[in-house]
């Protein structure tokens, strides 16, 4: 490992508090397919642990929510786990850890904003919980993950925050006006590798919300939150 990776290394240690044994295990987890493809001398990177990570996690916060919500189904624990761990929760934990800054990309990737991607932040964690959990084992991840990821259940819990937006729209839409919300794509632009689309969500014709994401899915799930807010203000 180089002089300026380890400093790297080092320097993020400090951020998570945990200081790894083998240093190469969490180098390979900041380190992204490209860097590989740039760096000859650099042979892993992190899917692996992060295929292990998304396990240890699971298995983290299923814990958590059996042993704590003792009257709950199986069904709603289902849901409030994915909420917990889907791509956005785990990149704004990523965020927050500063993570982006500490990943081995390579210069196409870092060029194309790589460093602030949801789903580049969400896998590189997962991969850092695989990497402890084979240098400092199971207990550490635990305490991690409670530490940084679990405290987000209450509010997700509380206002169920596990159900997506585009279901929760059209049960206020169904209640409040007796129609169903629609979806328009209004706009598309970019290369197909990095496309961004715009999308409005109706009712009656009338728009009530806009949003924008890298699918149509997510520009429209980002529609109908600005949707549920607008019928939340609505008091006709």
């Amino acid at each position: 490992m180089k002089k300026t990776e380890m400093n790297k290394i080092e320097e993020f240690e400090k951020v998570i508090g945990i200081i790894f044994i083998n240093k190469q295990l969490l180098k390979d987890a900041l380190t992204h397919r490209s860097y590989v493809n740039e760096h000859k001398e650099c042979k892993t990177h992190n899917e692996r642990l992060e295929f292990l990570g998304d396990a240890v996690l699971e298995l983290v916060v299923s814990d958590y929510l059996f042993n704590k919500f003792l009257t709950r189904p199986e069904g709603e624990l289902t849901s409030f786990r994915s909420a917990l761990v889907k791509t956005e929760s785990l990149a704004d934990t990523a965020t927050t850890l500063n993570i982006g800054e500490y990943m081995f990309l390579s210069k196409g990737e870092e060029d194309t904003g790589g460093r602030t991607k949801n789903y580049l932040l969400a896998n590189t964690f997962e991969a850092i919980i695989g990497a402890m959990y084979l240098d400092q084992g199971y207990t550490a991840c635990k305490e991690f993950i409670y530490a940084h990821l679990v405290e987000k259940l209450s509010d997700i819990v509380k206002n169920r925050l596990d159900i997506d937006s585009k279901t929760k729209i059209q049960e206020m839409a169904q209640a409040k006006y007796k129609v169903t919300p629609v979806y328009e794509v209004v706009d598309e632009k970019g290369p197909d590798h990095d496309k961004e689309f715009t999308v409005v969500v109706k009712v009656n014709t009338n728009v009530i919300g806009k949003g924008k994401g890298s699918s149509k899915q997510r520009a429209e799930e980002d529609a109908a939150t600005k949707g549920i807010e607008y019928i939340k203000k609505d008091n006709k």
